[in-house]
Protein backbone atom coordinates (compact mmCIF):
# COMPACT_ATOMS: atom_id res chain seq x y z
CA UNK A 1 0.00 0.00 0.00
CA UNK A 2 2.59 2.40 1.06
CA UNK A 3 6.11 2.86 -1.14
CA UNK A 4 8.85 1.19 -0.39
CA UNK A 5 11.23 4.38 0.30
CA UNK A 6 8.77 5.02 3.71
CA UNK A 7 9.15 1.42 4.65
CA UNK A 8 12.70 1.98 4.26
CA UNK A 9 13.32 5.11 6.28
CA UNK A 10 14.46 4.38 10.61
CA UNK A 11 12.87 6.47 12.93
CA UNK A 12 14.57 8.71 15.32
CA UNK A 13 15.54 7.05 18.54
CA UNK A 14 16.10 11.00 19.67
CA UNK A 15 12.28 11.50 18.93
CA UNK A 16 11.07 8.01 20.95
CA UNK A 17 13.51 9.75 24.03
CA UNK A 18 11.19 13.43 23.48
CA UNK A 19 8.42 11.11 23.15
CA UNK A 20 9.03 9.81 26.59
CA UNK A 21 10.66 12.98 28.06
CA UNK A 22 7.24 14.58 28.00
CA UNK A 23 5.03 11.60 29.57
CA UNK A 24 7.62 12.30 32.70
CA UNK A 25 7.13 15.84 31.98
CA UNK A 26 3.00 15.26 32.02
CA UNK A 27 4.12 13.58 35.67
CA UNK A 28 5.42 16.28 36.67
CA UNK A 29 9.18 15.19 36.46
CA UNK A 30 12.13 17.58 35.90
CA UNK A 31 13.90 16.30 32.24
CA UNK A 32 17.34 17.48 31.51
CA UNK A 33 17.43 17.77 28.05
CA UNK A 34 21.19 17.02 26.41
CA UNK A 35 19.01 15.43 23.28
CA UNK A 36 17.69 18.57 21.33
CA UNK A 37 19.62 19.98 18.56
CA UNK A 38 17.76 23.36 18.59
CA UNK A 39 19.27 26.51 21.10
CA UNK A 40 17.16 27.12 24.10
CA UNK A 41 17.34 30.79 23.23
CA UNK A 42 14.27 32.69 21.43
CA UNK A 43 14.60 34.67 17.97
CA UNK A 44 16.45 37.53 18.48
CA UNK A 45 13.90 40.59 19.07
CA UNK A 46 15.03 42.42 16.42
CA UNK A 47 14.12 40.02 14.23
CA UNK A 48 10.87 38.94 15.19
CA UNK A 49 10.07 42.49 15.43
CA UNK A 50 10.64 42.78 11.60
CA UNK A 51 8.36 39.54 10.99
CA UNK A 52 5.84 41.86 12.75
CA UNK A 53 6.52 44.36 10.99
CA UNK A 54 6.30 42.57 7.46
CA UNK A 55 2.78 40.77 8.57
CA UNK A 56 1.23 44.07 9.51
CA UNK A 57 2.36 45.73 6.04
CA UNK A 58 1.26 42.71 3.87
CA UNK A 59 3.99 41.05 2.67
CA UNK A 60 2.33 37.70 3.51
CA UNK A 61 2.18 36.95 -0.32
CA UNK A 62 4.07 34.66 -2.53
CA UNK A 63 7.80 35.70 -3.16
CA UNK A 64 9.66 34.68 -6.07
CA UNK A 65 11.15 30.97 -6.17
CA UNK A 66 14.83 31.93 -5.53
CA UNK A 67 13.63 34.42 -2.35
CA UNK A 68 13.05 38.16 -2.29
CA UNK A 69 15.85 40.15 -4.25
CA UNK A 70 16.73 42.31 -1.21
CA UNK A 71 17.51 39.06 0.88
CA UNK A 72 19.44 37.68 -1.87
CA UNK A 73 21.70 40.58 -1.97
CA UNK A 74 21.92 40.65 1.79
CA UNK A 75 23.56 37.25 2.04
CA UNK A 76 25.44 38.10 -0.34
CA UNK A 77 26.99 41.04 1.59
CA UNK A 78 27.08 38.88 4.32
CA UNK A 79 29.88 36.60 2.18
CA UNK A 80 31.45 39.68 0.87
CA UNK A 81 31.84 40.68 4.67
CA UNK A 82 33.88 37.02 5.57
CA UNK A 83 36.07 38.15 2.77
CA UNK A 84 34.45 35.75 0.29
CA UNK A 85 32.39 37.55 -3.58
CA UNK A 86 29.27 35.73 -4.37
CA UNK A 87 26.99 36.80 -6.66
CA UNK A 88 23.53 37.49 -5.69
CA UNK A 89 22.70 35.16 -8.37
CA UNK A 90 24.12 32.65 -7.30
CA UNK A 91 21.67 32.41 -3.80
CA UNK A 92 18.68 30.32 -4.01
CA UNK A 93 16.84 31.14 -0.95
CA UNK A 94 14.71 27.63 0.08
CA UNK A 95 12.18 26.29 2.78
CA UNK A 96 14.68 25.37 5.80
CA UNK A 97 18.26 23.61 4.83
CA UNK A 98 16.10 20.62 4.78
CA UNK A 99 14.30 22.23 1.56
CA UNK A 100 17.79 23.00 -0.22
CA UNK A 101 19.02 19.55 0.53
CA UNK A 102 15.34 18.05 -1.29
CA UNK A 103 16.39 20.42 -4.35
CA UNK A 104 20.17 19.46 -4.48
CA UNK A 105 19.18 15.76 -4.36
CA UNK A 106 16.61 16.60 -7.28
CA UNK A 107 18.71 18.54 -9.17
CA UNK A 108 22.09 16.44 -8.65
CA UNK A 109 20.94 12.59 -8.68
CA UNK A 110 19.27 10.23 -10.98
CA UNK A 111 18.08 6.89 -9.57
CA UNK A 112 20.73 4.58 -9.28
CA UNK A 113 22.60 7.31 -8.59
CA UNK A 114 25.17 7.07 -5.49
CA UNK A 115 25.73 9.80 -3.01
CA UNK A 116 28.52 9.86 -0.09
CA UNK A 117 27.58 10.53 3.12
CA UNK A 118 29.53 10.44 6.39
CA UNK A 119 28.56 7.68 8.98
CA UNK A 120 28.23 9.28 11.34
CA UNK A 121 26.71 12.38 10.30
CA UNK A 122 23.16 13.98 10.04
CA UNK A 123 20.53 10.54 9.82
CA UNK A 124 18.25 12.79 6.96
CA UNK A 125 21.03 12.61 4.90
CA UNK A 126 20.20 9.31 3.59
CA UNK A 127 16.59 10.20 3.22
CA UNK A 128 17.09 12.95 0.43
CA UNK A 129 19.20 10.23 -2.11
CA UNK A 130 16.09 7.64 -1.48
CA UNK A 131 13.06 10.32 -2.46
CA UNK A 132 15.27 10.75 -5.60
CA UNK A 133 15.67 6.96 -6.19
CA UNK A 134 19.26 7.11 -5.90
CA UNK A 135 21.56 5.13 -3.53
CA UNK A 136 22.92 6.69 0.00
CA UNK A 137 26.58 5.73 0.58
CA UNK A 138 28.34 5.29 3.77
CA UNK A 139 31.72 6.76 4.17
CA UNK A 140 33.22 6.04 7.54
CA UNK A 141 34.69 8.55 9.91
CA UNK A 142 37.21 7.89 12.42
CA UNK A 143 37.98 9.86 15.55
CA UNK A 144 41.55 9.21 14.51
CA UNK A 145 40.83 11.67 11.27
CA UNK A 146 38.53 14.38 13.67
CA UNK A 147 35.35 12.23 12.01
CA UNK A 148 35.78 13.71 8.81
CA UNK A 149 36.90 12.11 6.07
CA UNK A 150 40.96 12.41 4.44
CA UNK A 151 41.48 12.85 0.61
CA UNK A 152 42.28 8.84 0.36
CA UNK A 153 39.20 8.05 2.71
CA UNK A 154 36.94 10.45 -0.20
CA UNK A 155 38.35 8.90 -3.37
CA UNK A 156 38.49 5.57 -1.85
CA UNK A 157 35.23 5.63 -1.72
CA UNK A 158 34.11 7.78 -4.89
CA UNK A 159 32.47 4.76 -7.30
CA UNK A 160 31.94 4.54 -10.86
CA UNK A 161 28.27 5.07 -10.06
CA UNK A 162 28.62 8.34 -7.01
CA UNK A 163 27.21 11.31 -8.57
CA UNK A 164 27.98 13.85 -5.25
CA UNK A 165 28.92 13.84 -1.81
CA UNK A 166 27.64 15.64 1.10
CA UNK A 167 30.16 16.42 3.48
CA UNK A 168 29.30 18.93 6.72
CA UNK A 169 31.41 21.32 8.29
CA UNK A 170 31.11 21.78 11.45
CA UNK A 171 29.42 18.08 11.58
CA UNK A 172 26.43 17.12 13.38
CA UNK A 173 27.28 15.34 15.28
CA UNK A 174 30.86 15.93 16.46
CA UNK A 175 31.32 19.63 15.58
CA UNK A 176 34.33 19.10 13.69
CA UNK A 177 35.23 21.00 10.34
CA UNK A 178 36.89 19.39 7.16
CA UNK A 179 41.02 19.90 6.56
CA UNK A 180 41.07 22.69 4.35
CA UNK A 181 43.39 21.28 1.72
CA UNK A 182 41.45 18.02 2.26
CA UNK A 183 38.09 20.23 1.25
CA UNK A 184 39.85 21.99 -1.70
CA UNK A 185 41.05 18.43 -3.50
CA UNK A 186 37.84 16.62 -2.50
CA UNK A 187 36.28 18.96 -4.86
CA UNK A 188 38.51 18.90 -7.34
CA UNK A 189 38.15 14.93 -7.41
CA UNK A 190 34.05 15.16 -7.52
CA UNK A 191 34.72 17.82 -10.27
CA UNK A 192 37.52 15.63 -11.84
CA UNK A 193 34.89 12.71 -11.72
CA UNK A 194 31.80 14.56 -13.08
CA UNK A 195 30.23 14.78 -10.00
CA UNK A 196 29.38 17.63 -7.22
CA UNK A 197 30.41 18.43 -3.89
CA UNK A 198 27.57 19.82 -1.49
CA UNK A 199 29.07 21.30 1.70
CA UNK A 200 26.63 21.38 4.63
CA UNK A 201 27.34 25.08 6.43
CA UNK A 202 24.25 24.93 8.74
CA UNK A 203 26.39 25.28 12.25
CA UNK A 204 28.73 28.18 10.23
CA UNK A 205 29.18 31.15 12.30
CA UNK A 206 28.85 28.86 15.79
CA UNK A 207 32.55 28.53 16.11
CA UNK A 208 34.14 28.25 19.55
CA UNK A 209 37.56 29.72 18.23
CA UNK A 210 38.87 30.95 14.85
CA UNK A 211 39.07 28.55 12.10
CA UNK A 212 41.48 27.99 8.97
CA UNK A 213 38.34 29.73 6.66
CA UNK A 214 34.61 30.95 7.89
CA UNK A 215 33.28 29.27 4.56
CA UNK A 216 34.07 26.68 1.97
CA UNK A 217 33.69 29.28 -0.53
CA UNK A 218 36.82 30.68 0.18
CA UNK A 219 38.49 27.32 -0.40
CA UNK A 220 36.56 26.37 -3.51
CA UNK A 221 34.26 28.56 -5.44
CA UNK A 222 32.53 25.88 -7.60
CA UNK A 223 30.69 24.06 -4.14
CA UNK A 224 27.21 23.74 -3.42
CA UNK A 225 26.89 24.93 0.08
CA UNK A 226 23.97 24.47 2.11
CA UNK A 227 23.18 26.68 4.95
CA UNK A 228 20.20 27.61 7.52
CA UNK A 229 18.54 30.30 9.60
CA UNK A 230 18.07 27.74 12.12
CA UNK A 231 21.19 27.54 14.78
CA UNK A 232 23.87 30.56 14.32
CA UNK A 233 20.92 32.73 13.50
CA UNK A 234 18.31 31.13 15.87
CA UNK A 235 15.15 30.96 13.59
CA UNK A 236 14.88 26.78 13.75
CA UNK A 237 10.94 27.22 13.68
CA UNK A 238 10.80 29.76 10.95
CA UNK A 239 11.80 27.03 8.15
CA UNK A 240 14.30 29.32 6.30
CA UNK A 241 17.62 28.65 4.46
CA UNK A 242 19.49 28.93 1.70
CA UNK A 243 21.99 27.41 -1.07
CA UNK A 244 25.11 28.96 -2.92
CA UNK A 245 25.35 27.55 -6.41
CA UNK A 246 27.35 27.62 -9.16
CA UNK A 247 25.98 29.66 -12.22
CA UNK A 248 25.06 27.43 -14.64
CA UNK A 249 23.00 25.32 -11.90
CA UNK A 250 20.60 28.45 -10.90
CA UNK A 251 17.98 27.81 -13.74
CA UNK A 252 16.93 24.27 -12.87
CA UNK A 253 17.32 24.51 -9.65
CA UNK A 254 14.71 27.53 -10.32
CA UNK A 255 12.23 24.84 -12.24
CA UNK A 256 12.61 22.66 -9.36
CA UNK A 257 11.66 25.45 -6.93
CA UNK A 258 8.61 26.76 -8.35
CA UNK A 259 7.04 23.53 -8.65
CA UNK A 260 8.34 21.82 -4.97
CA UNK A 261 7.85 24.81 -3.28
CA UNK A 262 6.16 28.17 -4.70
CA UNK A 263 8.43 30.06 -2.46
CA UNK A 264 9.74 30.68 1.10
CA UNK A 265 7.86 31.72 3.67
CA UNK A 266 7.53 35.39 2.75
CA UNK A 267 7.48 36.83 6.36
CA UNK A 268 10.53 34.92 7.37
CA UNK A 269 12.29 36.16 4.44
CA UNK A 270 11.91 39.48 5.59
CA UNK A 271 12.63 38.93 8.97
CA UNK A 272 15.59 37.04 8.05
CA UNK A 273 16.87 40.77 6.96
CA UNK A 274 17.01 42.18 10.40
CA UNK A 275 19.07 39.09 11.52
CA UNK A 276 22.13 40.55 9.10
CA UNK A 277 21.67 43.97 11.16
CA UNK A 278 23.91 45.38 13.93
CA UNK A 279 21.45 45.06 16.87
CA UNK A 280 20.36 40.91 15.53
CA UNK A 281 24.49 40.03 15.25
CA UNK A 282 25.51 41.41 18.72
CA UNK A 283 22.51 39.06 19.97
CA UNK A 284 24.16 36.42 18.03
CA UNK A 285 27.37 36.60 18.59
CA UNK A 286 26.89 36.79 22.73
CA UNK A 287 24.96 33.52 22.49
CA UNK A 288 27.93 32.25 20.61
CA UNK A 289 30.35 33.15 23.16
CA UNK A 290 27.80 31.20 25.54
CA UNK A 291 27.87 28.23 23.80
CA UNK A 292 31.69 27.97 23.94
CA UNK A 293 31.32 28.47 27.56
CA UNK A 294 28.89 25.74 27.43
CA UNK A 295 30.74 23.53 25.84
CA UNK A 296 33.78 23.62 28.32
CA UNK A 297 31.31 22.92 31.10
CA UNK A 298 30.42 19.97 29.98
CA UNK A 299 33.03 18.22 28.45
CA UNK A 300 35.12 18.71 31.50
CA UNK A 301 32.04 17.57 33.73
CA UNK A 302 31.68 14.64 31.58
CA UNK A 303 35.18 13.87 31.51
CA UNK A 304 35.71 13.95 35.10
CA UNK A 305 33.00 10.88 35.30
CA UNK A 306 35.27 8.94 33.37
CA UNK A 307 33.84 9.74 29.89
CA UNK A 308 36.37 9.88 26.74
CA UNK A 309 35.37 12.65 24.63
CA UNK A 310 37.70 11.78 21.61
CA UNK A 311 37.54 15.35 19.43
CA UNK A 312 37.29 19.08 20.82
CA UNK A 313 34.48 20.34 18.68
CA UNK A 314 35.37 23.37 16.51
CA UNK A 315 31.61 24.39 16.31
CA UNK A 316 28.24 23.73 16.66
CA UNK A 317 26.74 22.89 19.44
CA UNK A 318 27.47 18.78 20.42
CA UNK A 319 30.06 16.41 21.97
CA UNK A 320 30.31 13.07 20.42
CA UNK A 321 30.99 11.09 23.37
CA UNK A 322 32.60 7.45 24.12
CA UNK A 323 29.94 5.90 26.34
CA UNK A 324 31.76 2.55 26.24
CA UNK A 325 33.26 2.44 29.56
CA UNK A 326 29.93 2.17 31.24
CA UNK A 327 30.03 -1.95 29.63
CA UNK A 328 26.55 -0.76 27.70
CA UNK A 329 25.36 0.01 24.43
CA UNK A 330 24.63 3.79 23.31
CA UNK A 331 21.15 2.50 23.32
CA UNK A 332 21.07 0.51 26.20
CA UNK A 333 22.82 3.65 28.26
CA UNK A 334 20.41 6.51 26.58
CA UNK A 335 17.35 4.55 27.07
CA UNK A 336 18.56 3.58 30.96
CA UNK A 337 19.51 7.19 31.83
CA UNK A 338 16.53 8.39 30.34
CA UNK A 339 13.79 6.20 32.63
CA UNK A 340 15.87 6.01 35.57
CA UNK A 341 17.13 9.24 35.82
CA UNK A 342 15.38 11.69 33.50
CA UNK A 343 18.88 12.75 31.33
CA UNK A 344 18.10 12.90 27.37
CA UNK A 345 21.13 11.68 25.31
CA UNK A 346 20.73 10.82 22.14
CA UNK A 347 22.55 7.22 21.10
CA UNK A 348 24.99 6.75 18.44
CA UNK A 349 22.60 4.77 16.48
CA UNK A 350 20.69 7.51 15.24
CA UNK A 351 23.58 8.87 13.01
CA UNK A 352 24.51 5.70 11.76
CA UNK A 353 26.11 2.38 12.26
CA UNK A 354 29.88 3.06 12.06
CA UNK A 355 30.55 1.85 15.75
CA UNK A 356 27.32 3.60 16.82
CA UNK A 357 26.92 1.37 19.87
CA UNK A 358 29.87 3.26 21.67
CA UNK A 359 29.05 6.84 21.11
CA UNK A 360 26.20 9.00 22.31
CA UNK A 361 25.62 12.90 21.26
CA UNK A 362 25.11 15.52 24.36
CA UNK A 363 23.72 18.30 22.93
CA UNK A 364 24.84 21.52 24.65
CA UNK A 365 21.67 23.61 23.95
CA UNK A 366 20.52 24.17 27.69
CA UNK A 367 21.55 26.91 29.96
CA UNK A 368 24.51 26.28 32.35
CA UNK A 369 22.15 25.22 35.91
CA UNK A 370 20.58 22.36 33.43
CA UNK A 371 23.97 21.16 32.38
CA UNK A 372 25.05 20.95 35.91
CA UNK A 373 21.44 18.97 37.13
CA UNK A 374 22.20 16.48 33.97
CA UNK A 375 25.89 16.02 35.42
CA UNK A 376 25.15 15.76 39.37
CA UNK A 377 21.93 13.05 37.52
CA UNK A 378 24.32 11.19 35.43
CA UNK A 379 26.92 10.78 38.26
CA UNK A 380 24.25 9.29 40.52
CA UNK A 381 23.25 6.72 37.64
CA UNK A 382 26.64 5.65 37.44
CA UNK A 383 27.24 5.06 41.29
CA UNK A 384 23.84 3.43 41.07
CA UNK A 385 24.99 0.81 38.08
CA UNK A 386 28.53 0.47 39.78
CA UNK A 387 30.93 1.98 37.35
CA UNK A 388 33.58 3.98 38.53
CA UNK A 389 34.53 7.43 37.68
Amino acid sequence: MFSSRSREIAPFVVMQLAQRASEFEAEGKTVVHFEVGEPDFQTAAPVVDAAKSAIDAGRTKYTTALGIPELRERISQYYLDLGVNVSANRIVVTSGASGGLTLLAALLLDPEDELLITDPGYPCNDVFARLVGACPKPLNVHEQNRFQPTLADFVDAWGGQTRAALLASPGNPTGTMLDQADLAAMNAHAKASDGALILDEIYQGLHHHPVAYPTGLAVADDLYILNSFSKYFGMTGWRLGWVVAPDEAVDPLTKLAQNLFISPNAPAQYAALATFEEPAMVIHEARREIFARRALLMADGLKELGFHIPVVPDGAFYLYVDISHTGMTSGDFCWRLMNEFQVAVTPGSDFGSHRADRYARFAYTRGEEAIELGLTRIASALEAWGIST
